[in-house]
């Protein structure tokens, strides 16, 4: 009797460890066949949003030709086709240059964006019907003065201008540094200053216009005369004041101030300096050449590049600059490093229609000093 009871409890003790091994592995099955329908749940999605995404790139595709002040842009624009399709070809060129270019075609411009350089340029293009109009989604956002009224062209941040100067070459010439745009007259610095020429530079030329409006236009020339004395000659290419003040061919140049030169000057034993008087600044134009081949892609990139905090911030860090943010106010992402109550006060619709005036005097008074 006490035998079979062995038995007996045994056997109930077999079937429940059966029944709970038989449970385990249900449980087990049973999760694994969840989790099995999760990831295909998640790869059917994953493979929706492909196909939305390839789908969105095939929309519109095509391709997209920009001229562009610097060829560092590559970085922004092949983002621009990785997210969109549309194929992005660069080519680098002044404003300058790209104004002479684009009137010289004749209502047949070989590129479809304009992207960078002096706003002057710009506005000389608009008054002459070389630009598209392009209503922008993000249009209203603009601080007043950036954005043209009738929309052929946006800015995509600020220049502003100062000096960089050799300070060893300084100090073996026995200079000091100077400290305001009236200093670079003083005849101890003949032949130490360079400037590129603001028929080429847009950046430049709003230097011109910008200390003729602070000074008025007859002491503004006779200022520009005086620092022609000493300007040793003005450079075509917009980086050569700042890389040939580094290297030690003059004290001082006249630059753009972001950091691509604050670290030129780091690495070269050199300072800069925020004059004192006053500081220049020159909005940044963006816009579409009037006859383009690609409008649509053109406004689908102007789009893509404004609605986007984080691509205005990639613009930013490529520019090497926070001056966006004086754009576009509303920017969150982005802050400014400078006091905007140094800007030299400046009508900027002076820019464009005194363009041709100005660089007219400006040949004369320069003469061979211009570099071809």
């Amino acid at each position: 009797m006490k035998k079979r009871l062995v038995l007996t409890t045994a056997a109930i003790l077999s079937l429940g460890l059966l029944a709970s091994c038989g449970g385990k592995k249900a449980e087990e099955t049973t999760a694994k066949a969840e989790t099995t329908a999760a990831a295909t749940e998640k790869a059917g999605e994953t493979t929706a949003a492909a196909t939305e995404a390839e789908k969105a790139k095939s929309d519109l595709g095509g391709e997209l030709n920009i001229v562009a002040t610097s060829e560092d842009y590559k970085k922004l624009f092949d983002k621009f086709t990785e997210e969109t399709g549309i194929k992005t070809n660069l080519l680098s060129k002044s404003s300058g240059d790209v104004l002479s270019q684009l009137k010289a075609e004749g209502g047949t411009p070989s590129a479809d964006v304009w992207f960078g350089g002096g706003i002057d340029a710009f506005m000389s293009a608009k008054d002459n019907g070389l630009l598209e109009k392009i209503d922008l989604d993000s249009a209203n956002d603009f601080a007043t003065g950036y954005v043209d009224p009738d929309h052929y062209w946006y800015t995509k941040g600020v220049t502003v201008v100062g000096f960089i100067v050799n300070d060893e070459l300084l100090k073996s010439k026995n200079l000091e540094a100077p400290k305001t745009w009236d200093d670079l007259t003083n005849a101890s610095y003949k032949d130490e200053v360079l400037m590129s020429n603001p028929a080429v530079s847009g950046t430049n030329y709003g230097v011109v216009n910008a200390m003729l409006q602070k000074k008025g236009e007859e002491e503004g020339w006779k200022y520009f005369t005086a620092l022609n004395e000493n300007v040793k000659y003005y450079s075509k290419r917009g980086a050569d004041p700042k890389e040939k003040t580094a290297q030690g061919e003059v004290a001082i140049g006249i630059t753009p101030m972001d950091k691509k030169v604050e670290k030129l000057a780091t690495e070269k034993n050199c300072s800069l300096v925020y004059p004192e008087d006053g500081i220049p600044y020159v909005p940044e134009g963006v816009a579409v050449f009037k006859g383009a081949s690609n409008v649509e892609q053109a406004k689908e990139f102007l789009n893509w590049l404004y609605n986007s905090e984080d691509n205005l911030k990639e613009l930013a860090e490529i520019d090497g600059k926070d001056t966006i943010k004086v754009v576009l106010p509303k920017l969150s992402n982005v802050e400014l490093s400078f006091d905007t109550a140094k800007l030299m006060k400046e009508d900027l619709s002076l820019f464009g229609s005194q363009r041709d005036s100005i660089l007219k005097k400006w040949e004369t008074l320069a003469g061979s000093k211009n570099e071809a």
